[in-house]
């Protein structure tokens, strides 16, 4: 199950950075990723987006983005690390978790993909700074 979820992941790579967008080859931010990879999974979306800013609600400081993962992901915070898991991320200490990707290696050199503004759907290192800034993982049900 969790090779499926990264091999989808990684047909996104090269998709354009677009806000709000979800579609693989075309655009993409980093939930429109998850969201992609959950329609090829199960076949519809279990819930449509509300418009959301990129800030997530950083001035309102509300866990938009944390409530929808725990409403639609299983919490994985007792498992390592492993490929396939959702990684939630706080930009900074303090702030609302507000970007998402996908754990595609582990290991000693881990890696995991992700729709990185200015940059597109990228695979990248996770590396000691992005590990210290995971809020939360999920996998998908």
């Amino acid at each position: 199950m969790a090779e499926d979820v990264v091999a989808i992941a990684r047909r996104w790579i090269g998709t354009p950075y677009v806000h709000q967008a979800s579609r693989c080859g075309a655009g993409a931010d980093c939930l429109g990723l998850i969201r992609g990879i959950w329609r090829a999974r199960y076949g519809s979306e279990p819930e449509a987006p509300p418009a959301y800013t990129p800030d997530w609600g950083e001035c309102g400081g509300q866990e938009v983005l944390m409530a929808a993962a725990l409403r639609h992901l299983l919490p994985v915070a007792e498992e390592p690390l492993a490929p396939g898991q959702v990684l939630l991320f706080r930009m900074r200490q303090g702030a609302v978790a507000k970007h998402l990707g996908v754990l595609s290696v582990a290991g000693a050199a881990p890696g995991f993909i992700h729709a990185y503004s200015r940059r597109g759907v990228v695979e990248s290192p996770l590396s000691a700074p992005w590990r210290a800034r995971i809020a939360a993982r999920f996998r998908f049900p």
